[in-house]
């Protein structure tokens, strides 16, 4: 089988698919109150145009793949879709970020498709703060499905928390707690430069640095735990003692994790993006519809990862956010 590296001499595993630019939350450092300009119907890929690259992808090293948004969920047929991926041979583990809202009347045919585990996007426990956040009263939708995830067995089940100062940190400790009394993995992002009406402040970025030591001060020692045999992602990983879940740290701002990325990322709109922070995209919809054999796909696969950058360049002072929000990326 013939692996894709990039230039760097990366192995490119893991793919991560939008198969939507629709969401039904509208969170305020992700997209205007009325959402954003959505991409024509005929212009999204299909599924069957998604498998196929799949397919390809995996025939050609890709073992990992995650189904983003948008919200997944909101997309009609994915559990059919879910089910269809799930069965492409060489792929190892298959999973799905989503909101939550919907999660609880998907999660058991999710698990039955062939999905692995589920990420969760919850940035408050808060009710009033979530509807200031998110535009929306889904709070407690999103923490039956939470639990219902769990009980589906969608595990370990991963919440994601952008910590942002001044938003959201009064409830770091609280997120951290959760880990003591569940299984879940709770992990901390960096708050990141996209292009949204809120607009980024470097300022109101938390470290992963400042993040642990904050949550070892309020509420005790974390243990390091050692990477599995994927490699455990970007996540830097620890769980206090005799915890049933864990605690990570994910920092893309303050300390890159480029010189280990495996990624390559498809959005909704049939483009692969080479890095979550550049506006660098290879369409890759036109020739998927115009004929063009598999070899010739396989052919844009490589190119894609052979031009990914090196790093990205957000601490440096000609960074320039990227002009897609992360509902059209797909994380």
């Amino acid at each position: 089988m013939t692996k894709i590296l990039d230039a760097y001499s990366r192995k490119i595993d893991y793919l991560r698919i939008s198969v939507t630019d629709r969401c039904n939350l509208r969170c305020v450092y992700c997209m205007p109150p009325e959402g954003i300009d959505l991409a024509k119907a005929q212009n999204i890929l299909r599924y069957e145009e998604i498998l196929r690259i799949a397919n390809i992808a995996c025939a050609n090293g890709v073992t990992r793949i995650r189904i983003t948004g948008g919200e997944p969920l909101v997309r009609k047929g994915i559990v059919e879709f879910i089910a269809s991926l799930a069965a492409t041979p060489g792929l190892e583990d298959l999973s799905l970020t989503t909101n939550g809202v919907l999660l609880k009347e998907y999660a058991w045919d999710l698990k039955a498709a062939g999905l692995r585990r589920v990420n969760v996007s919850l940035d408050t426990m808060s009710r009033e703060r979530f509807k200031k956040i998110t535009r929306g009263d889904n709070l407690k939708q999103v923490v039956e499905g939470i639990e219902e995830a769990q009980k589906a067995g969608l595990t370990p089940v991963k919440i994601n928390a952008v910590a942002i100062k001044g938003f959201n940190d009064d409830e770091i400790l609280d997120f951290a707690r959760l880990s003591m009394s569940h299984p879940y993995h709770v992990r901390f992002i960096e708050y990141m430069p996209f292009d949204t009406t809120e607009g980024w402040q470097r300022e109101k970025c938390i470290s992963a640095k400042e993040l642990k030591e904050m949550i070892e001060r309020g509420v005790g020692p974390l243990e390091p735990v050692a990477s599995g045999p994927d490699g455990g992602g970007p996540a830097k990983r620890f769980r206090f003692k005799d915890a049933p879940g864990e605690v990570g740290f994910i920092s893309p701002v303050s300390e890159h994790f480029c010189g280990s990325c495996n990624r390559l990322r498809l959005t909704s709109d049939g483009k692969l993006r080479l890095c979550l922070f550049s506006d660098t995209e290879i369409d890759i919809r036109a020739p998927l519809r115009d004929g063009s054999p598999d070899e010739a796909i396989r052919d844009i696969l490589f190119r894609a990862a052979f031009e990914k950058p090196e790093k990205h360049f957000i601490n440096e002072n000609f960074f320039k956010k990227c002009s897609r929000t992360m509902s059209l990326i797909g994380g």
